[in-house]
């Protein structure tokens, strides 16, 4: 914890890197995630086999990936956004299916009885009403994105997990327990955050 206190602006710089990663990994990810999770949805025969492979992918130990895309991609930040939107689909696109999957039939039928298109009904009564379960999905991703992307580290990107490798190397414990903590609260605060964003536009349904 001295570390955090002496080194502000070192901690902060590396968060913010953290954050970065973690935002245009997820951003990439969820424009993938939606079209699939929509036609997932909609597709009873399909959408097992991809939640399938999707849960399969995320089972794959992180460094191991993350080695396979040094491979291929080099050292840097690219093959830790890569990694990261390839472990983020499964939950994303879970959350979309869920969501959709969820809405009260009652509402679809009214919508069509009242000429919506079937792409009406997606953007102006499915994904609304899907919304919260959808939010829920990101929640965990979110999450689950910034402890990942600790591993940045291990690959010469810029991110909390380079004070946690440091620490390893150097045999410096404050500065393992100040990236790890630093970490944790970005995870808290991510967390804290969507809820309330879930919170809200459950609110704004009733």
């Amino acid at each position: 914890m001295n570390y955090l206190a002496t080194h502000p602006a070192e901690v902060l710089s590396l968060a913010l890197a953290h954050l970065e990663l973690v935002a245009i990994a997820l951003a990439i990810a969820f424009a993938v995630a939606l079209p699939l999770g929509i036609v997932a949805a909609g597709a009873s025969r399909f959408s097992p086999w991809l939640i399938g492979a999707l849960a399969a992918l995320y089972t794959i130990p992180s460094l191991a990936l993350l080695a396979v895309l040094v491979r291929w991609l080099g050292l840097g930040a690219t093959p830790v956004v890569v990694a990261l939107i390839l472990y983020a689909q499964f939950m994303l696109v879970q959350g979309v299916v869920t969501g959709i999957r969820g809405v009260d039939p009652a509402q679809i039928d009214a919508a069509r009885g009242l000429g919506f298109s079937e792409r009406q009904l997606m953007v102006r009564v499915a994904l609304p009403q899907a919304t919260p379960v959808i939010l829920g999905g990101v929640r965990i991703a979110t999450v689950a994105t910034i402890s990942i992307a600790t591993l940045a580290g291990y690959v010469g990107a810029r991110s909390l997990g380079t004070l946690i490798f440091n620490g390893l190397t150097l045999h410096q414990n404050q500065m393992l327990v100040a990236g790890s903590v630093a970490t944790a609260l970005l995870a808290i605060c991510a967390d804290a955050g969507l809820r309330a964003l879930t919170r809200l536009s459950e609110a704004r349904l009733r």
